[in-house]
């Protein structure tokens, strides 16, 4: 790890530590979830297109349109939108915690598209300590609050869907220019996303405080963070990159926690050195012969 690799792996670990955060303050300053989702999608193609263009990261999608579309649902259109959804009803800091189970779903996910890889000995109690905190912030921390359930819920659907879209691009997308299908992505989802904006549009402006929210969300959190990511691959390979999946939710806890007064209970902080953990054993190295079927190393567009 260079200087320059550690820099940016600083970088890009708060960059994705803080979109909870300024979605959190976006919903609650009245702003429609759909509305959320839609203009950080705007924002990031808008900057992501004219690099993509000029790059010539664009040439090469035709006949790949369906594995676009199906990575686009997957990890941009359908999982911002539910976080946003469910940031209506849970902190900022929960949301981030549950994200943080990510790798564990790709593990499960694993069972069924990669059989050579099932986890088993230290991956599986990987999986069973992970899901364990899982059930822990379910069924203790949101017990008996509907509510909160289903947001939980929400943003474990999303997650799912982070998962699932590792599977898409090692399988259809990976001999591309990751900025050419990130970008087209970005722009179908402006498409897919505008029913959700026009089914509840915005009422009035939203306040200095939520703008600056979006605006953060498309041009930092999405469009620079993609960027900077791609570079720290470049700098110090995808298995060191991919370490920012254990330090993006500790970034996220401490800014809800210090900044909008969240509650961070025993049960939380349980839940989320569970899934850490959990996550570190589930995806480490099996000793059976990996099939080249699952991406692991690319951590969700936040």
């Amino acid at each position: 790890m260079t200087p320059r690799a550690w820099l940016l792996f600083g970088c890009v670990s708060v960059v994705w530590g803080v979109p909870y955060f300024f979605i959190k303050v976006a919903v609650d300053d009245g702003v429609p979830p759909g509305f959320v989702a839609w203009s950080r999608v705007a924002l990031g193609a808008a900057v992501l297109l004219p690099l993509a263009w000029r790059r010539g990261a664009l040439r090469g999608l035709g006949g790949r349109w369906a594995a676009i579309a199906a990575y686009t649902m997957c990890e941009v259109a359908v999982p911002f939108l539910l976080i946003a959804l469910g940031e209506r009803y849970v902190s900022s800091s929960l949301a981030a915690i549950l994200i943080a189970s990510m790798p564990l779903m790709v593990a499960l996910l694993s069972v069924w598209f990669s059989p050579a890889d099932r986890p088993t000995g230290r991956r599986l109690a990987g999986l069973l300590v992970g899901f364990g905190g899982v059930v822990a912030l379910l069924g203790v921390d949101v017990a008996g609050r509907p509510g909160e359930l289903l947001g939980a819920l929400l943003i474990l659907v999303a997650t799912l869907g982070y998962a699932t879209a590792p599977i898409i691009v090692n399988r259809r997308l990976a001999d591309l220019d990751p900025l050419g299908p990130i970008a087209a992505s970005l722009a179908l989802a402006v498409v897919l996303l505008a029913p959700a904006v026009a089914l509840s549009p915005p009422v009035g402006w939203p306040s200095p405080a939520g703008l600056g929210s979006l605006a953060v969300l498309g041009v930092v959190c999405t469009a620079l963070g993609l960027v900077l990511f791609f570079r720290l691959v470049v700098e110090a390979g995808p298995s060191r990159a991919a370490v920012i999946t254990y330090v993006n939710p500790l970034v996220a806890v401490v800014l809800g926690v210090l900044v909008l007064d969240e509650r961070l209970g025993l049960t939380s902080v349980v839940g989320l050195l569970a899934i850490l953990g959990g996550s570190w054993l589930a995806t480490g190295p099996s000793s059976r012969r990996r099939e080249p079927a699952l991406e692991t190393d690319r951590p969700p567009a936040r």
